[in-house]
Protein backbone atom coordinates (compact mmCIF):
# COMPACT_ATOMS: atom_id res chain seq x y z
CA UNK A 1 0.00 0.00 0.00
CA UNK A 2 1.36 3.39 -0.97
CA UNK A 3 0.92 5.88 1.86
CA UNK A 4 0.73 9.51 0.73
CA UNK A 5 3.15 11.93 2.36
CA UNK A 6 2.54 15.59 3.02
CA UNK A 7 4.79 18.36 4.28
CA UNK A 8 4.76 19.44 7.94
CA UNK A 9 3.34 22.80 6.83
CA UNK A 10 0.46 21.09 5.01
CA UNK A 11 -0.25 18.88 8.03
CA UNK A 12 -0.37 21.95 10.29
CA UNK A 13 -2.62 23.81 7.84
CA UNK A 14 -5.10 20.92 7.71
CA UNK A 15 -5.10 20.59 11.51
CA UNK A 16 -5.61 24.33 12.05
CA UNK A 17 -8.49 24.42 9.57
CA UNK A 18 -10.18 21.53 11.35
CA UNK A 19 -9.73 19.21 8.37
CA UNK A 20 -7.45 16.72 10.13
CA UNK A 21 -6.42 15.33 13.49
CA UNK A 22 -2.69 14.93 14.17
CA UNK A 23 -1.83 11.60 15.81
CA UNK A 24 1.54 10.68 17.31
CA UNK A 25 2.19 7.22 15.87
CA UNK A 26 4.06 5.75 18.85
CA UNK A 27 2.48 3.22 21.24
CA UNK A 28 4.63 4.50 24.12
CA UNK A 29 2.74 7.42 25.66
CA UNK A 30 5.87 8.90 27.27
CA UNK A 31 7.51 9.02 23.84
CA UNK A 32 4.42 10.76 22.45
CA UNK A 33 4.50 13.32 25.26
CA UNK A 34 8.13 14.13 24.46
CA UNK A 35 7.29 14.57 20.75
CA UNK A 36 3.84 16.15 21.09
CA UNK A 37 2.86 18.72 18.51
CA UNK A 38 0.34 21.38 19.43
CA UNK A 39 -3.15 20.04 18.81
CA UNK A 40 -2.03 16.41 18.46
CA UNK A 41 -3.22 13.35 20.36
CA UNK A 42 -1.42 10.15 21.34
CA UNK A 43 -2.15 6.86 19.58
CA UNK A 44 -3.64 5.51 22.82
CA UNK A 45 -6.07 8.45 22.91
CA UNK A 46 -7.06 7.77 19.31
CA UNK A 47 -7.82 4.15 20.18
CA UNK A 48 -10.13 5.33 22.98
CA UNK A 49 -11.86 7.99 20.85
CA UNK A 50 -11.96 6.32 17.42
CA UNK A 51 -15.67 5.43 17.60
CA UNK A 52 -16.67 8.99 18.48
CA UNK A 53 -14.82 10.59 15.55
CA UNK A 54 -16.67 11.33 12.31
CA UNK A 55 -15.85 8.80 9.60
CA UNK A 56 -14.87 11.71 7.37
CA UNK A 57 -12.21 12.89 9.87
CA UNK A 58 -8.79 12.85 8.23
CA UNK A 59 -6.07 11.37 10.45
CA UNK A 60 -2.46 12.43 9.96
CA UNK A 61 0.03 10.18 11.73
CA UNK A 62 3.51 11.43 12.50
CA UNK A 63 6.67 10.04 14.08
CA UNK A 64 10.30 11.07 14.19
Amino acid sequence: MDVPRISPAEARRREQQGQALLVCGYEDESKCRSMALEGSIALADLKRRIHSLPKSQELIFYCA
